[in-house]
């Protein structure tokens, strides 16, 4: 086997990557106990006394580094307060880690430096380490960024992608399929008119809120392989079935249209500025009324609920229902 490009696409094949060659030859994969490697979660623990020191890490290859609503910078901070933001915990730090290309503009490094910093002023972290190297001419494409985040929780109260419970309600902070879907529209020069922009965004502020109201039981932010993917993850992790109405999912209409052109299913193309949250039914009104008085929780709605099913079933704009498969990869390849 030779690694291509959907081995780092999410979906299926991933997974399959994950499991068949990097789990199976590492031994030691967890700390004291916590959350670890195996467990396949947005982030990872440490217990430390009373608290759990909180990590993820990511490597970002966006293609292009530039594209409507955000860059490589923008993304490489949000992406990771968000894998740290879903665990639970508050994110606190940011490793960076920058691998330049020999030529690259310096004045195009300083405006992703400078979205980096803008994301971290909005969240309350600090980059507070780093690495820099510069590769040959032809050796690399543009840049790569790798960050880790630092988060902090109390001990217990990490939020895990395998908690869902039967009558759980299932809240999406907002649309789906922006940043793939005009990643795509911008990158391919396809000329159609359209405003579309990426939703590139830091969530903490809507798990905060989310938290603060106590019913939260599991979190997902829809990523590589969009919200089909997240959905079917979380369920199949938790051993439970969903049943979502289709009608209840916000599309704005350019990513309609854009989707339709491209014959691509919104749902299976990556979010980074929405999460999926799992809270119990009692207190999923509540909820969702402080997460949508959040800055980028406006369209947040209840797409669904936790069933005893083993499927994810979405219940179609025509009243019919169908099984919302995990898709083999994300169609639109170098989005994050």
């Amino acid at each position: 086997m030779k690694i291509g490009m959907s081995h780092g696409a999410g979906g299926e094949v991933m997974q399959n990557l994950i499991s068949d060659i990097i789990l199976k030859n590492i031994k030691n994969k967890r700390v004291n106990g916590g959350v670890g490697l195996d467990d396949l979660d947005d982030g990872a623990s440490i217990p430390l006394g009373d608290l759990e020191i909180v990590l993820s890490t990511d490597g970002h290859t966006v293609d292009p580094l530039f594209f409507p609503g955000g860059d490589i910078g923008k993304l490489s901070i949000a992406g990771t307060v968000n894998d740290i933001a879903v665990m639970g915990a508050k994110p606190l730090a940011i490793t960076n880690g920058m691998v330049i290309r020999e030529g690259f503009p310096a004045d195009d490094l300083e405006t992703i430096v400078k979205s980096m910093d803008a994301v971290c002023q909005e969240t309350g972290v600090s980059i507070i380490t780093g690495d820099t190297k510069v590769m040959e001419q032809g050796k690399l494409d543009e840049m790569i960024i790798t960050t880790t985040g630092i988060g902090v929780v109390n001990k217990g109260e990490i939020k895990r992608d395998s908690s869902l419970k039967v009558g759980d309600k299932i809240i999406l902070s907002g649309s789906v399929g922006d940043h793939g879907m005009a990643l795509m529209s911008y990158r391919e020069g396809f000329g159609f008119d359209t405003d579309l922009q990426s939703d590139v965004a830091p969530i903490w502020e809507i798990v905060e809120k989310a938290l603060a109201i106590g019913g939260v039981t599991s979190m997902k932010d829809p990523t590589r392989g969009g919200l089909a993917n997240a959905l079917n993850e979380i369920a199949n992790k938790s051993g439970v079935g969903l049943l979502v109405e289709e009608d209840k999912i916000p599309l704005k209409e350019p990513v309609i249209a854009v989707s339709e052109m491209l014959g691509i299913d919104p749902y299976e193309v990556a979010n980074e500025g929405k999460v999926i949250i799992g809270v119990e039914k009692e207190l999923a009104d509540e909820t969702l009324s402080a997460i949508r008085k959040t800055r980028y929780g406006a369209q947040a709605q209840i797409i669904g609920e936790v069933t005893e099913d083993n499927h994810v079933i979405l219940e179609t704009s025509l009243g019919g229902k169908r099984i919302l498969e995990a898709p083999i990869a994300d169609p639109v390849p170098r989005v994050c």
